[in-house]
C-alpha cells in the first residue's frame, strides 16, 4: 500500500488556530465577567435606615438654599445638552419643551405631552410621531431631572427621610409618583452648606443598586440658580454642556419664538 500523504504542518495549525481563537475569546469573555461583577460590587451600596421628621426637613431646606431654588423659580427658560447628545430648550413659563437628538427634532407640550415631530425637514406623522413624542417626553423626565432634582425635593408624591452615611447626614428622598420610573429612591450626600456632593440611585433601570454619582462642576446661572454639571459614576463621567437659564425665553434666546409652530400652528 502507498503511504498516507504527509499532512503538512501549517495544516495542523490552522485546524488547531480556530479552537485557540475560541479558547482565548471564551477566556477574556470570562476575565471581563469577573472584572464586571467585580465593579458591580464595589460600585453597590445598601439602602440605609431613615427617618422621616423635622431633621429630614431641615436638611431639605438646607439644600434647597443652598442651590437657590427660589431663584429657580424666576428661571422662566433654561437650556442645555445632556450627555453629549440630547439638546434641550425648556420654555418653563409654557410648559414647553423643544429636543433635538441627531436630525430628529420635536416640540412637546409637557402638561399634555402633545406636539409636533420633524425627522430632517419632515415633519413626522402617526406611529411615528407617537414614538416620537413618547422619546421626547422620557428624555425630558430624565434629562430635567439631572438639571435640577433639588428644586423637586417636595414636590407631590415624594417622601424625606434622614439617614447617617459615614457619619454624615444625608437625606433619603423616595419618588412615589411622577416621570417615568415611580418608586426610585435617591441618597442626597451634602458638604457643610448643604450643596449637594454626591447621590446614590436605587432605581429601576440601573443594575447596580445604590449606584453613587458625583455632583460637581456647579455653576451659577443668570438668575442666581445654581446647577452642578459634572457628574462622576465609576470610570465614566455624565456631562452637562451649554447650561444657560434667563428669567423668560425672550431673555435666553431673542423676541423669535421657536415654538412658533406648536403654539401657533406655523411651519418650521
Amino acid at each position: 500500500m502507498a503511504p498516507s500523504p504527509a499532512v503538512p504542518p501549517t495544516s495542523d495549525g490552522a485546524r488547531r488556530w480556530p479552537r485557540r481563537l475560541v479558547g482565548g475569546l471564551l477566556g477574556l469573555l470570562g476575565l471581563a465577567l469577573v472584572a464586571a461583577l467585580a465593579a458591580a460590587a464595589l460600585l453597590r451600596h445598601p439602602l440605609p435606615p431613615a427617618e422621616a421628621g423635622p431633621a429630614a426637613e431641615a436638611l431639605a431646606d438646607r439644600m434647597q438654599a443652598a442651590v437657590d431654588t427660589a431663584a429657580w423659580a424666576r428661571t422662566g427658560a433654561v437650556r442645555w445638552v445632556f450627555a453629549g447628545r440630547t439638546a434641550h430648550l425648556w420654555d418653563r413659563q409654557r410648559h414647553l419643551d423643544l429636543i433635538e437628538t441627531g436630525d430628529e427634532r420635536v416640540m412637546i407640550d409637557l402638561d399634555s405631552r402633545q406636539g409636533r415631530a420633524w425627522r430632517g425637514a419632515v415633519e413626522l406623522t402617526g406611529a411615528e410621531r407617537e414614538a416620537a413624542l413618547a422619546g421626547a417626553w422620557a428624555a425630558w423626565c430624565n434629562d430635567s431631572y439631572w438639571l435640577n432634582p433639588v428644586a423637586k425635593l417636595r414636590d407631590p408624591g415624594t417622601r424625606r427621610a434622614l439617614a447617617r452615611v459615614d457619619g454624615a447626614d444625608a437625606l433619603l428622598l423616595s419618588h412615589d409618583s411622577g416621570g417615568t420610573t415611580p418608586g426610585d429612591r435617591y441618597l442626597w450626600r451634602v458638604d457643610a452648606a448643604g450643596r449637594p456632593t454626591a447621590w446614590r440611585m436605587w432605581v429601576q433601570v440601573l443594575p447596580v443598586p445604590g449606584l453613587e454619582a458625583s455632583w460637581e462642576g456647579w455653576i451659577r446661572l443668570d438668575t442666581g440658580a445654581w446647577v452642578a454639571t459634572r457628574h462622576a459614576i465609576g470610570p465614566v463621567t455624565l456631562a452637562l454642556t451649554e447650561v444657560a437659564g434667563a428669567e423668560s425665553l425672550a431673555a435666553l434666546v431673542g423676541p423669535v419664538d421657536p415654538f412658533a409652530p406648536l403654539v401657533g400652528g406655523e411651519r418650521p
